[in-house]
């Protein structure tokens, strides 16, 4: 269908087959971007993988994500490996620090977050962001929650771009105080690796992110496909990698979280595979057990299908193109809308909107990868060129600290939203699908 939403013209894909033709089939024509209004404070959209036209500009600062940080190869590294399992053990901790101090109720998201930006801020720069009670860090944590939080308010700048110029809802100015505190924090480490760089004889050991940016930068006259990599580059790609790689994995453990206090017995299933197959005594899960664990797979596919990261992924046309008899004209913002492919109920059964884990054991594995490689019915990280940068880290993640969380501890809803009638499930839409209401639960130590 098309819709007008404003001044903004958009062309909207709400089956597998049209999905595929959108992220397969034309995907060469159909990956611009525009970005939002709000990213325009500080210069950040210039700059941005996320929005930037395809290109070599573009190509370029994704192969330099992927290959230096996000890659299957580097994640599962001598350097990374030992950052996610602390990582995984660091929200434990935070879950066990919370509960002590809030009568056993956590904040799961909240927790989650913290514990997710310090292994994304160690992943770039080899250094931990402090004592989790300092000014500092307090601060750095807020800002990225409220610079990621207005990303997905709804902006009339976005619609109507003749009153962009006003800022009516002050959304572009509120995000960039955000996102200048996380710049100055960059800034700040770039400064410290520099000083280090020129009193030091020499390095050592496998560089990181933020060693291999400035290593481009020190070749005079050399940019990589057209990108110089200046502090503006540095500092706008690695505010992209941390906010978009934390916020997908956090949205992803909250909704499971929540869907699982919906449903106790799918909860008490689940523990009940992790306990048998790990031990009793197990404390932590390895991305390296996922293969032993299929009904947790399924939980965690299940959880993306109905609460895709990104339920609808904008792409821009830069040519015309047919789709389905269908003239899609140059300019013009082509909408996948994962929501509806995940709940086409062709494809799903009868009730496609509840909760069944159990449906994806019940589906060949080649029916249930992430890439839509051979089917456009799941595809929770989009798909084509623009397929999400983050996934390889996420789904590693995901995996371990949701199954670490129901190792770890016993989870109930707090008396109070019993008797309300449950979890809050309710959506606020925007880049990406959150909680309306973030999450709390009551969490109690396992004994071992």
């Amino acid at each position: 269908m098309t819709v007008r939403l404003g001044a903004l013209v958009a062309v909207v894909a709400s089956s597998p087959p049209a999905a595929r033709a959108v992220l397969q089939t034309h995907n060469g024509s159909l990956t611009g971007r525009t970005p939002p209004d709000a990213w325009l404070a500080l210069g950040h959209a210039a700059n941005s993988v996320f929005v930037l036209p395809p290109g070599r500009r573009w190509r370029a600062l994704r192969r330099l994500g992927t290959e230096h940080l996000l890659s299957a190869r580097r994640l599962d590294g001598d350097r990374l490996r030992p950052l996610l399992r602390g990582a995984v053990a660091d929200l434990a901790r935070r879950v066990s620090k919370e509960m002590m101090a809030a009568a056993g109720t956590v904040e799961v998201g909240r927790a989650a977050f913290a514990a997710v930006m310090e292994l994304q801020w160690r992943a770039m720069f080899s250094a931990g962001l402090g004592d989790d009670d300092s000014a500092a860090a307090r601060e750095l944590h807020d800002a990225a929650r409220e610079a990621v939080a207005l990303s997905l308010e709804r902006n009339v700048s976005d619609f109507i771009p003749a009153l962009a110029a006003a800022d009516l809802q002050g959304i572009r100015r509120g995000f960039g105080r955000r996102v200048a505190m996380v710049y100055q924090r960059i800034d700040e480490q770039v400064e410290r690796r520099m000083r280090g760089r020129r009193e030091a004889s020499g390095g050592s050991g496998e560089k990181d992110l933020l060693d291999v940016m400035l290593d481009m930068t020190s070749e005079q006259g050399k940019d990589d496909g057209d990108v110089t990599v200046d502090r503006d580059v540095i500092r706008t790609f690695l505010t992209d990698i941390f906010l978009a790689t934390v916020d997908t994995i956090v949205s992803t453990i909250e909704w499971a979280m929540a869907e699982l206090l919906q449903h106790p017995d799918t909860m008490s299933k689940l523990q009940e595979e992790l306990r048998s197959v790990l031990g009793s005594k197990a404390q932590h899960l390895e991305y390296s057990d996922v293969d032993r664990l299929p009904y947790l797979r399924a939980v965690i596919r299940e959880t993306l299908r109905l609460h895709p990261v990104v339920p609808l992924v904008p792409n821009v046309a830069e040519a015309t193109v047919e789709i389905h008899g269908h003239a899609v004209p140059k300019g013009c913002t082509v909408l996948v809308n994962l929501w509806a492919v995940h709940r086409d109920a062709a494809v799903w059964g009868p009730e496609p909107d509840r909760f069944v884990p159990e449906r994806f054991l019940l589906r060949p594995p080649e029916e249930t990868g992430f890439l839509g490689t051979t089917g456009f019915e799941f595809i929770p990280f989009s798909a084509g060129r623009r397929v999400c940068l983050g996934l390889q880290l996420a789904t590693r993640m995901v995996h371990a600290m949701l199954g670490s969380l129901l190792l770890r501890f016993d989870w109930t809803l707090p008396r109070e939203v019993k008797e309300n009638g449950g979890v809050d499930m309710s959506e606020s839409l925007g880049l990406t699908m959150v909680m309306a209401t973030p999450l709390r639960a009551v969490a109690k130590s396992v004994s071992v």
